[in-house]
């Protein structure tokens, strides 16, 4: 299990938001948690100083892509670059130094999964170069596909036989816990239990990581299996629940383990 940084960015900054309440429909309900007063490339060359590779950069909405290049320059082959991707800007991003793009919106229309888009990714890019993210919210006992800043849900569900259908088309998931998503007040335990148990491929958990106990009992959860991103929580974030030379010192631990 690895800690995986991130760069969040909307409207040109880098920020912390509660990730539930970002809608276009109404966008006086966005509730931020915290906007930074250093660029991109600051956290970026922070992450490649300390070795953390395999972050992504989530361009929440337009406005967002010079903040997305100053990143990837600052840490080339470091990032994935996550936010609105489709064949006409995938290799854009990847030639700006991005080390995979991330997909969810595009492979989806009126929530099915198109299959046609999903081998065009694959083509264009290289199964090696793509990365689908399969961020969820829960109805029931499921968890359900979201997408469209995850406003939208899709008749998809988290299942062996959904996470192996994907796992042909990309390298590794990206899986956002989106009901928990930037409140830094618990994990969601069951979506962890699944994944490690149902995921072929790499996966990265996001949401809820209050602090480092949350990394512990998701290290036990998933089985050593899931690696794991968090944000709000994080002292670089103006978060108090996890300083981020802790998340260092435990993918440290990791590598000599």
């Amino acid at each position: 299990m690895k800690f995986r940084p991130c760069i969040d960015l909307h409207n040109g900054k880098v920020k912390q938001i509660v990730g539930s309440t970002l809608s276009d429909a109404n966008p006086d309900a966005l509730r931020t948690n915290f906007t930074s007063e250093f660029p991109s490339s600051y956290y970026a060359r922070m992450y490649r100083r300390d070795g953390l590779y395999g972050g992504h950069v989530i361009m929440l909405g337009p406005g967002n892509e010079a903040a997305a290049r100053e990143a990837f320059q600052a840490f080339p082959q470091g990032l994935q670059a996550g936010g609105a991707i489709t064949p006409d800007n995938a290799s854009y991003w990847l030639d700006q130094g991005a080390a995979a793009v991330i997909v969810t919106s595009y492979v989806f229309k009126e929530g099915r999964i198109l299959a046609d888009r999903l081998k065009e990714m694959r083509d264009l890019v290289g199964r090696d170069k793509l990365v689908i993210d399969l961020s969820c919210r829960q109805r029931g006992d499921a968890f359900y596909v979201v997408t469209d800043r995850w406003q939208k849900f899709t008749n998809t569900v988290i299942s062996p036989e959904t996470l192996e259908y994907f796992s042909r088309f990309c390298f590794e998931f990206l899986i956002h816990a989106a009901d928990v998503e930037g409140k830094c007040q618990g994990i969601a335990d069951d979506l962890i239990e699944n994944l490690a148990a149902w995921s072929p491929l790499p996966t990265t958990y996001a949401g809820g990581v209050r602090d480092l106990k949350d990394f512990l009992r998701i290290q036990e959860l998933g089985n050593g299996r899931l690696d794991v991103t968090v944000g709000s929580s994080l002292d670089i974030f103006g978060g108090s629940g996890m300083k981020y030379s802790d998340a260092v010192a435990f993918n440290r631990q990791q590598e000599v383990n």
